[in-house]
Formats: C-alpha cells, sequence, structure tokens
C-alpha cells in the first residue's frame, strides 16, 4: 500500500458480500460518499448473478469504524485491507465505484495495480473546485439531518433522486437512516468525516494507471460535472489505450438510473 496515515493503522471496513464465495468473477463495489456498501446489493443480485461482490462501507459510514482520520488514502488503506481479507491469494479483482469512492478507488488502484483487472468509474468526483466544493460542503452541514423520513425521502428527491425507483429510495430508509437523540433522522454518516470528503475532492485528481482498462461514465445532467474536463483531458493524452469514457443522459445516482449499464461494463472487464 501506499504510504500510510501516520495517525493510524488501516481499519476493518464493515462490508457486505453477494454472490457465490467460490465465483472465479470478483468485484469490489465501492460506494461514494454518504452511501453504504448495501447499495450494490439489488445490482449485485439482479444483474451479476454468479459474481462475487465485495461491498464494504467506507470510513465514517455505514457500519463501519466512525473514528477519523478519514481522509482518501485512510479509506484506500482500509480497503487494501478489505482485498487482503476476502480477495483469494493471486486473484485480481474488478472495481466498480461511484462519485467519492472513484477517487478512493484510484488511490487503491495506484498503490495496488497488480491486484486490479480493471476499473468502473460512475461519475468520479475528484479535482473539484474549492469554492464549489466548500459551497456544498457548508449547506451540508447546515441542513444535516432532516425531521422524519418523509422529509428525509423529500431531501434526497431534490438531491439527484427523483428519478430512482420509490422501493430503492425506501431500501435505503429502512437500511440508512437512523433516529438522532434530538428526536430528528439522520443518515448513517459521520458528519465531520461527509464535510472532510468534499475538501478531499479538491485535492489533485488521479488518472487510472497504465495498462489497467478503465469505463469512466460521466452523468451528463449533472452540472457543473463532477468529472472535470482535465481528468478526461489527461486520460485522453496519457492512457488514450486503456480508458473508455461514456455519457449517460442521467443524474449523479447512475447505480440507481442506468444499473443495467454499469452491469454490462463491469462484465466486459471480467
Amino acid at each position: 500500500m501506499a504510504e500510510s496515515s501516520s495517525r493510524s493503522q488501516p481499519r476493518a471496513l464493515n462490508t457486505y458480500l453477494f454472490g457465490p464465495e467460490d465465483s472465479e468473477l470478483i468485484v469490489l463495489a465501492v460506494h461514494g460518499l454518504t452511501g453504504h456498501g448495501r447499495r450494490w446489493e439489488s445490482l449485485a443480485a439482479d444483474l451479476l448473478p454468479g459474481v462475487r461482490v465485495i461491498a464494504p462501507d467506507l470510513l465514517g459510514h455505514g457500519r463501519s469504524p466512525w473514528q477519523p482520520p478519514w481522509s482518501i488514502t485512510d479509506n484506500a488503506n482500509a480497503l487494501a485491507q478489505v482485498l487482503d481479507r476476502h480477495l483469494p491469494s493471486g486473484r485480481r479483482v474488478v472495481i466498480l465505484a461511484h462519485s467519492y469512492g472513484s477517487a478512493i478507488s484510484l488511490a487503491l488502484a495506484e498503490a495496488r495495480p497488480d491486484a486490479i483487472a480493471g476499473l468502473v468509474l460512475l461519475d468520479p468526483a475528484q479535482g473539484l473546485d474549492a469554492e464549489f466544493a466548500g459551497t456544498i460542503a457548508e449547506a451540508a452541514m447546515a441542513h444535516w439531518g432532516n425531521t422524519d423520513a418523509d422529509d428525509a425521502r423529500a431531501a434526497k428527491r431534490m438531491e439527484g433522486w427523483n428519478e430512482v425507483p420509490p422501493e430503492i429510495l425506501d431500501a435505503e430508509i429502512a437500511e440508512h437512516l437512523v433516529d438522532t437523540p434530538d428526536g430528528r433522522v439522520s443518515w448513517r454518516v459521520c458528519a465531520p468525516a461527509a464535510a472532510m470528503a468534499w475538501s478531499e475532492m479538491t485535492d489533485r485528481f488521479r488518472i487510472p494507471p497504465a495498462g489497467i482498462p478503465t469505463h469512466v461514465v460521466v452523468a451528463d445532467r449533472v452540472q457543473p460535472s463532477f468529472v472535470r474536463p482535465e481528468f478526461l483531458a489527461a486520460c485522453a493524452a496519457e492512457r488514450a489505450d486503456t480508458v473508455t469514457v461514456h455519457h449517460v443522459d442521467t443524474e449523479h445516482m447512475i447505480p440507481f438510473l442506468a444499473p443495467e449499464f454499469c452491469a454490462e461494463l463491469v462484465l466486459d472487464l471480467l
């Protein structure tokens, strides 16, 4: 692994395992900011039959440790530990990652390229404008939590989930929304970790390591785009032989809005 944080050793992530244990087809599925590993369950069950899907909760998310630090490097170190625990010796994995999870996955691939067979990056969020990221972080902290489940559902609909199937949002609420001591509700996410993630996403962008086949999927309805032009230009200039860019006519939640396409890209690399 790359130089680890001097502040902590890698921490064990809560990890969901879908599909047959003995499958030779293995995917590491990495959720985005404020998400959780179980978000990948329906895609794994419905569209990746016979594939072993390893789906951890990132640091500060879900049932994984909430204690700091929460940087991209800390998360990548923790994901490396997940691979050490669940990837059979000598095997390689295809990474399916969304948004902030793509930035973390690229850091993992940079450090452990021999373990990565391919990357599917869904609306990868990295190298963002600092003012833009700061504005979103401030707004998120100012409106953290909701009065009840109906309020949380309405807020999600305003945040790029408007076209997500209702049963998916219902499952999200059942799994990921928890009561708070003040009588309100909140997503099962550490607020300081979420705020820090926006800062991390303003750091330098990474391109996929040489030789690793990669699909980058851009959600065209997200404006300004999380997928920065500089990142796409660098991929075209330095990884034209391994990086393929796709565009989908969706909002940001590509795993829920274009699941068949996501599975198609994963199977292409497997």
